[in-house]
């Protein structure tokens, strides 16, 4: 926990540090992961000292698990958006071009969230199996009842949201291997994959 967080009145200057201390970690821990990350690394990117990082959060682990936090906040809202009265391919789309923006808007979280996954969640796997799962079964429900009244075809709802976030956000986490093969600095690849990303499930959706 943020010392910051364990008053209940902060400081201008205290809330101010902090969130350079949070940007520049997030800096950090997307560039190396958090393994490959350390205090130094994060307070030279701060431009603060050690014992400074150390006033206001307890150590690495604090710090990596405050972005964390905000990140899932940030990261499941377009989920609680989909509504169930709207048309259900139109809300699906949606649903992906809000992701898309957020790949584009928010890489290095991205690759922060990403990095986590692959170390297999040590400290995001409670937020995983309780909060994203029962979003995810709230919102599965609501397709399967679209698919039961015909509106969409028949898909399973988990793999659909898993395809949706791999596609979605293969453009941040992958951006060098896109740009690499895209070769040309003039094309947007958020703006491209948009609307084939839309066709491609649109096309699958259709009942």
């Amino acid at each position: 926990m943020a010392r910051s967080e364990t008053t209940k009145k902060t400081t201008r200057i205290q809330r101010q540090k902090t969130e350079i201390i949070l940007e520049a970690a997030l800096d950090v821990f997307s560039d190396f992961g958090f393994r490959g990350s350390t205090i130094d690394m994060i307070a030279n990117r701060a431009n603060l000292s050690k014992p400074n990082i150390l006033y206001y959060f307890d150590n690495k682990e604090a710090i990596h698990i405050t972005l964390l936090e905000k990140l899932l906040e940030t990261w499941l809202e377009p989920l609680h958006e989909i509504n169930e009265n709207n048309p259900p391919i139109d809300e699906i789309c949606k649903y992906i071009e809000q992701k898309l923006n957020m790949a584009r808007d928010f890489p290095r979280e991205s690759k922060l969230f990403a990095n986590e996954i692959l170390q297999g969640a040590p400290h995001v796997l409670p937020e995983l199996q309780g909060t994203l799962r029962a979003l995810v079964e709230k919102k599965a429900k609501i397709i399967k009842n679209w698919s039961k009244q015909g509106k969409i075809a028949d898909i399973d709802p988990n793999h659909l949201f898993f395809s949706i976030w791999a596609t979605t956000q293969h453009y941040a986490d992958f951006d060098i291997q896109v740009q690499s093969v895209l070769n040309d600095e003039t094309v947007d690849p958020f703006q491209s994959a948009s609307p084939f990303l839309k066709k491609m499930f649109s096309t699958m959706l259709e009942p």
